[in-house]
């Protein structure tokens, strides 16, 4: 791979400080998470959005979360058509391997991916539409979200279509045959959360309230 270059120097700078500091401050603690495996106790789906920064919310430390993002914290449905599926391999991986307790779904306020499927969905995104589209398919998945608000008006659609990502995610998790029967067998719990990024809130939902603030 010819194109591959050097780490960037701010970047170099940054680990170095951070070896000199929190490495070296807990190096007992990272040692016996690099010699006894990873048990989290929470797997967390939140959004590839820089601005969404899981562990600092929760204040997590090293080995908590296993964490997989990508855009608009979205989950499949079950579709073991034998092609590559990166988020269904990580819920797997999280409920039967690493038997994890909780399963968070973390949304967030003015999420790109999520206006990019209303600008789709609303004929507004002739570009998502075309089949060579990778976002675009990849927000298809929010169609049934973007069908229950669809009534709502411009101004309050998209937030509530940021929300009905984390439902829909939250309704195809159970469409895995594994994520059901730990369900079933009080093993794992799922969860739905929203962050406002700007105001730094949390709202978790409640299936008799819908979403409340924590």
């Amino acid at each position: 791979m010819d194109l591959a270059r050097p780490l960037p120097h701010y970047l170099i700078q940054r680990f170095h400080g951070w070896r000199a500091t929190t490495y070296q401050d807990n190096k007992a603690w990272f040692r016996r998470l690099a010699e006894s495996g990873q048990h989290p106790r929470a797997m967390v789906i939140s959004c590839c959005d820089s601005r969404v920064h899981v562990t600092s919310i929760f204040g997590a430390d090293e080995g908590e979360f296993f964490i997989h993002r990508n855009v608009a914290n979205l989950v499949p449905p079950f579709s073991p058509d034998g092609t590559y599926h990166g988020t269904s391999a990580a819920v797997e991986y999280a409920v039967t391997s690493l038997g994890v307790a909780h399963i968070v779904v973390l949304g967030h306020s003015n999420c790109g991916g999520v206006k990019g499927c209303d600008d789709m969905c609303m004929g507004h995104a002739p570009a998502l539409e075309e089949k060579t589209s990778f976002v675009g398919r990849w927000m298809d998945i929010l169609r049934p979200g973007f069908e229950r608000v669809k009534h709502l008006p411009d101004d309050e659609r998209p937030r509530a279509l940021e929300k009905e990502a984390v439902l829909v995610s939250l309704e195809n998790l159970m469409t895995f045959p594994f994520v059901r029967e730990a369900v079933a067998a009080d093993r794992l719990t799922l969860h739905g959360l929203w962050n406002d990024t700007g105001e730094g809130m949390l709202e978790h939902y409640d299936p008799a309230r819908g979403f409340v603030s924590v």
